[in-house]
């Protein structure tokens, strides 16, 4: 319990940390929102009429606190003749889009959401399956194959990726929509259509990460002097390739977790290719707009997203491994997990 709580007070300092940097690196950049909200032309005093309605007349890090406040307990934007109210959780309101940051982060999530969950399952399922493969038939036709489409795939470029992707299922062939978004209550189908490409050019990208770490490790593994003495008792392949598997369970999850906690936070370059309406695109436009609110607001749930991942990550990991279970560390260094005494007679051999 004490080593729970003791990640989870250094998963909210990081966050502190992640907000306080993005305030102070656009505190003093040479932008000003109150400049979009004025018009033209703009007086001084409008100019800074509009910097104390949009509460950016402060030192930053009173905004800060402010900003960190207004989480829990909402806040009021303006003065007696004309106010903005954000209710709590209010993670701050755009005055160029008219509405509340929290209500903008809430209609993009499920497009970011719908990418990830579809992304991550794919990734890990046929990079897993690759790695593993190429680890079996380590020298052959097959190991290079894989060893080289993961070196093609953890160099190119994401939006070489995605454009390639885009012309040749969708422009050329015809076969899937090319952009756009469909809710899921409106179609699963059509939802899945929609998201296809994306799902492809992401799970490329990402999988040759899982199909190498799953090669070099099975390699490893299947070297090992508990494999040497399963194949002595009898033990199948298939068997032996599940108890080397078993023991990647640790560094799997973890980068399992840590590509869903990214993915939520937003793909800028895909969704913008795709046309997702997702973070990642919120954050773009606001970004090319300097729309201050928007930044703070999704670059601290993205963050969000990503500690959460790890922390969850962190937590899973003494399920795994129960030498881990006592102060989050092993009461001895990590060996390979031995096969059991007592195999399945059915699957050994005389």
């Amino acid at each position: 319990m004490i080593s729970a709580l003791r990640r989870v007070g250094r998963s909210l300092g990081v966050l502190l940390v992640v907000v306080g940097l993005t305030f102070a690196i656009f505190y003093v950049a040479p932008i000003d929102p109150a400049l979009q909200m004025c018009g033209k032309p703009c007086s001084p005093e409008d100019l800074e009429a509009a910097r104390g309605f949009m509460g950016f007349d402060q030192p930053w890090w009173i905004q800060l606190a402010t900003f960190l406040g207004a989480i829990v307990t909402g806040r009021t934007f303006g003065s007696a003749d004309v106010v903005v109210e954000c209710a709590a959780p209010c993670l701050g309101y755009s005055f160029q889009l008219h509405e509340s940051v929290t209500a903008l982060v809430a209609d993009r999530f499920p497009v970011s959401f719908s990418i990830a969950i579809g992304a991550v399952a794919l990734q890990a399922l046929f990079g897993i399956a690759a790695g593993a493969l190429a680890a079996r038939r380590q020298g052959g036709l097959l190991d290079r194959v894989v060893t080289g489409v993961s070196v093609i795939a953890a160099s190119a470029p994401a939006f070489v990726v995605g454009l390639l992707v885009l012309v040749v299922f969708s422009l050329r062939l015809d076969l899937l929509p090319s952009g756009g978004y469909v809710p899921f209550s409106e179609g699963p189908l059509e939802w899945a259509r929609h998201l296809v490409l994306p799902w492809a050019t992401l799970a490329f990208l990402n999988g040759a990460i899982y199909a190498r770490l799953v090669r070099s490790s099975m390699i490893e593994q299947l070297g090992l002097d508990y494999v040497r003495t399963a194949r002595a008792s009898g033990l199948p392949e298939r068997r032996i390739d599940r108890y080397a598997l078993r023991n990647l369970a640790l560094p799997l999850t973890t980068l399992i977790a840590l590509d869903i906690g990214a993915l939520l936070g937003g793909t800028v370059i895909t969704e913008r290719i795709f046309g997702q309406p997702g973070l990642g695109a919120l954050l773009l436009d606001a970004t090319s707009t300097a729309d201050l609110p928007v930044i703070v607001g999704t670059t601290l749930v993205g963050s969000l997203l990503i500690v959460l991942a790890n922390l969850g990550a962190d937590l899973a990991r003494p399920l795994l491994d129960r030498r881990l279970a006592v102060g989050g560390r092993s009461l001895r260094r990590p060996t390979a997990q031995t096969v059991p005494s007592d195999p399945d007679p059915q699957e050994t051999t005389p």
